[in-house]
């Protein structure tokens, strides 16, 4: 496990499978990788909590050149502490995470959405595209959307794994995941919480 202070991951760059909505070019977020079962991960957080969590396809972390820390960056802490809880998550030893989220890269919608998401799934829950839309337009800020447009906005979570976006599937299958290397990531993860029997080739050691 290593700590960086880097720039968000640019989308494009080689290596990063950033998925949520670009960071504002003025912040600068503090960064920590881990390895896990469904391959490299990287961490960042802001000043105000963890503001990202992206998949790595390739060893080296995100796609940009390290730069110097700058003044507002998130302390050690609460980076040690994001990275910490998704290892006991990992380790099977957490169910629940307790960090402080930083939304300022969401949409409203996207906020919405992907917080109800957050406080409504439990480990070990699922539910459906549709479900979830319904949960969205009953929450604090009753916002209105379709079920293919849960699924758009599940796609652009910044945050998975913490705002578990892999436990909202289809009527009739797993849906779709674009984290790491897709599909059997999200069928992974909801055996290893319990929400799907495991197959036979299923392995705890990861995809």
């Amino acid at each position: 496990m290593t700590e960086l202070a880097r720039a968000a991951p640019d989308p494009a760059a080689p290596g990063s499978t950033a998925r949520g909505p670009a960071v504002q070019d003025s912040l600068v977020l503090s960064w920590a990788t881990l390895s896990s079962p469904v391959g490299p991960l990287a961490v960042g957080c802001s000043p105000a909590g963890v503001a990202r969590i992206d998949f790595i396809r390739t060893p080296g972390g995100p796609g940009r050149p390290e730069r110097e820390p700058r003044a507002g960056q998130a302390g050690p802490g609460l980076l040690a502490a994001a990275r910490d809880q998704l290892a006991e998550y990992f380790a099977g030893q957490r169910r629940v995470f307790d960090l402080p989220l930083d939304w300022s890269g969401c949409s409203r919608a996207q906020r919405q959405v992907l917080s109800v998401l957050y406080e409504s799934v439990a480990h070990g829950e699922t539910v459906t595209y549709g479900d979830l839309a319904q949960r969205a337009v009953a929450g604090p800020d009753g916002i209105s959307l379709p079920a293919r447009a849960i699924g758009r906005v599940m796609g652009s979570n910044p945050l998975p794994l913490v705002v578990p976006c892999h436990r909202v599937v289809a009527g009739n299958g797993l849906g779709g995941y674009s984290g790491g290397t897709g599909i059997e990531v999200k069928r992974w993860l909801l055996i290893f919480e319990g929400a799907l029997p495991a197959t036979m080739d299923w392995d705890v050691a990861g995809v």
